[in-house]
């Protein structure tokens, strides 16, 4: 399928990536690159292989989406912690997208997964009330309907929600124990990451050293706010970043060693409730053979 698209006065000087993401509703910025790459993508006729191309009034761009996949039926398997009308809890395992970014994604998803599950909520993000990064393990709430979204997501967003990470660094933070306050924000140098800096949002975590065994420790983290990378960008920028973190200097391994290990939040039937789950095998695997 071709799409044809003219650039108006007001659209002049845009970024070609960012033109197409604002005219694809259904496709999200990473594949639109990805288009562009491909050389799926021309202006005037001409194929362009540049992002960030600045489009002139007049241009005429088209793109080619018809080499996309469209959304993959793949089923998915995920451990349920808790399930009852309004809401169920997950284990979701590292490896796994809480939700595409994008009408185009052949993953499965936490998202496809408990689409059996829900009720008068659309989109690739039905049901999804908060997200864990691809790499990070542990619980996870979703909600069923529209009255139990908009109990749960209230209560992350007024910080009514206790969260309890675990994670392995190399070497140990001193103090031991602390609080790291440090705003943050993306990172424009790198737009897949985020650091810390004044112009940033405000972003608290707790921390305790559980134990050290030899050059690694165990660390308890409690987010006291829910950026996005929060506990990965605040270990970095204590010099502890966390084991398998590829994005912020962390040792190379298996995987980010980072859990959710437990949620308390107030379910729409009223009652507080705790979840949790076992830190997984190779937590201790990897401090076993350190």
């Amino acid at each position: 399928m071709i799409q044809k698209f003219i650039v108006t006065d007001e659209q002049k000087g845009e970024r070609l990536d960012l033109f197409l993401n604002s005219k694809l509703n259904n496709i999200n910025r990473s594949t639109v690159q990805k288009l562009i790459d491909d050389r799926q993508v021309t202006i005037n006729g001409q194929a362009s292989a540049k992002h960030g191309h600045k489009l002139d009034a007049g241009d005429k761009v088209a793109v080619n989406t018809a080499k996309l996949t469209k959304p993959s039926n793949k089923s998915i398997k995920l451990p349920v912690i808790y399930e009852d009308a309004y809401v169920i809890v997950i284990n979701k395992p590292a490896g796994i997208l809480s939700h595409s970014k994008g009408a185009f994604n052949p993953e499965a998803t936490v998202a496809t997964f408990i689409s059996q599950f829900v009720k008068d909520l659309g989109g690739e993000r039905a049901g999804i009330v908060h997200r864990l990064d691809r790499d990070t393990s542990g619980v996870m709430i979703c909600a069923k309907n529209q009255e139990a979204l908009s109990w749960l997501q209230k209560q992350f967003s007024s910080r009514k929600v206790k969260k309890t990470y675990i994670a392995v660094v190399k070497g140990t933070p001193e103090p031991r124990s602390a609080i790291i306050d440090m705003p943050i924000e993306r990172n424009p140098r790198s737009p897949k990451t985020f650091h810390t800096s004044a112009t940033g949002k405000p972003a608290t975590t707790k921390y305790v050293v559980i134990k050290t065994v030899g050059l690694m420790s165990l660390l308890e983290l409690r987010p006291q706010t829910g950026r996005t990378h929060q506990l990965r960008v605040h270990l970095a920028k204590i010099k502890q970043p966390i084991v398998g973190d590829r994005f912020y200097g962390g040792q190379p391994a298996d995987r980010l060693y980072l859990h959710a290990k437990s949620l308390e939040i107030t379910l729409p039937s009223k009652e507080r409730k705790i979840f949790s789950t076992a830190l997984p095998e190779e937590f201790n695997k990897l401090l076993a053979n350190d």
